[in-house]
């Protein structure tokens, strides 16, 4: 080991070669020179490459372009003057001057701020006072108010259409009456010994002029068959015998999304785009609800002695809970008052009708 150290040394620091030549004297850490380790990524060495085989010029690798104001070149200088340093993959002329940049001004001089960022030469004040922006604002309020005013206001119109020629029989039965000549008990609640699975198609209903949202079978009979469809209509049709179009309902000015019958039959609800949930008996329309969101879907609750409540899945991400009632809805607050609520088509505090004079001491059932 010492052996070898000894000659590294006397290597390096000995006497010169005199039969060397400056060239090979020169250092050198590869058979052809002397490489420097240059740290340049493919992209930008490729871009000097084709640059100079197509131009003839290339950046000085030995000049810190980042340090100086201009770029050096080496090759064909007097052409890279000429075409301002433009490189290959580059389709225009290379940028070379800056535009310089105006300093904000002093904030408590509100007219000449011209804000936090420094701007440009050329460039204006397109900013708006608080005045303007603040006018401009209270316009989109009132429209959209407005708009959604009228909307709430003006329902669309409700209406049915009897397709039949009479609406009873000559006993005074109407078309709810679970027909007994279809050849099977449709009255009967006992589940059959055998099931089958469908092999043809028995018959196609037609009257929808766009596609059909849900259909519905009558509750336990299932001798009528109700739709909604995103034509805004819902219809009413016969399973058995002719298979018609008994009637039409007509009330939702937008796609209806849903419909859902009550245990009996003789009525259902509906669930449309244009914000309404209504509730109609099986020959007319009955009542109307909205909370200002679009219901997905609405059922009735299954309890018998519940019936006048119903559920509905709202676009918000909520189901909430709606019930029929009068004209006004009494509520009891624990700050000792109570409050009226006007029930139909949305619940409104009433603030001219509050009872005072009483103290709460608990909840009461």
């Amino acid at each position: 080991m010492n052996v070898y150290i000894s000659a590294l040394i006397s290597f390096q620091f000995g006497p010169t070669n005199p039969f060397r030549s400056k060239q090979m004297s020169a250092p050198r850490n590869m058979l052809s020179g002397y490489a420097e380790p240059a740290h340049v990524n493919d992209f930008m060495f490729e871009q000097q490459r084709r640059t100079f085989s197509t131009f003839g010029y290339a950046l000085d690798p030995s000049v810190d372009t980042s340090a100086v104001s201009s770029s050096s070149y080496i090759g064909a200088v007097e052409e890279a003057e000429k075409n301002k340093g433009l490189m290959a993959f580059e389709t225009g002329a290379k940028k070379t001057e800056k535009r310089k940049k105006v300093k904000g001004g002093d904030a408590s001089d509100i007219d000449s701020f011209l804000g936090p960022y420094d701007k440009k030469p050329g460039q204006t004040h397109t900013g708006k006072n608080r005045q303007d922006e603040q006018k401009e604002l209270d316009e989109i309020l009132a429209k959209r108010q407005k708009r959604g005013k009228n909307e709430e206001e003006a329902p669309a119109e409700e209406k049915t259409v009897l397709h039949v020629k009479d609406a009873y029989d000559y006993q005074g039965r109407s078309y709810l009456h679970v027909p007994q000549d279809v050849g099977i008990n449709l009255r009967s609640a006992e589940v059959p010994d055998k099931c089958y699975l469908p092999k043809k198609q028995l018959h196609v209903w037609t009257g929808h002029t766009k596609g059909v949202s849900a259909i519905r079978l009558f509750p336990v009979s299932g001798h009528l068959l109700l739709s909604c469809s995103m034509d805004c209509k819902i219809k009413l049709w016969e399973v058995y015998n002719d298979r018609r179009c008994v009637r039409t309902f007509i009330g939702h000015s937008k796609a209806v999304r849903d419909v859902s019958f009550n245990n009996s039959g003789t009525q259902f609800l509906s669930a449309a785009y244009d914000r309404y949930l209504k509730k109609y008996s099986t020959q007319t329309l009955h009542a109307r609800f909205t909370n200002k969101k679009v219901p997905y879907c609405v059922k009735f609750n299954p309890d018998e002695d519940k019936q006048q409540l119903f559920v509905a899945g709202m676009s918000d991400k909520k189901i909430v809970q709606v019930w029929e009632g009068g004209k006004w809805l009494a509520c009891q607050s624990m700050d000792n008052q109570i409050l009226i609520f006007g029930a139909q088509n949305r619940f409104r505090l009433n603030k001219k009708k509050i009872f005072k004079g009483h103290m709460v001491a608990g909840l009461g059932s």
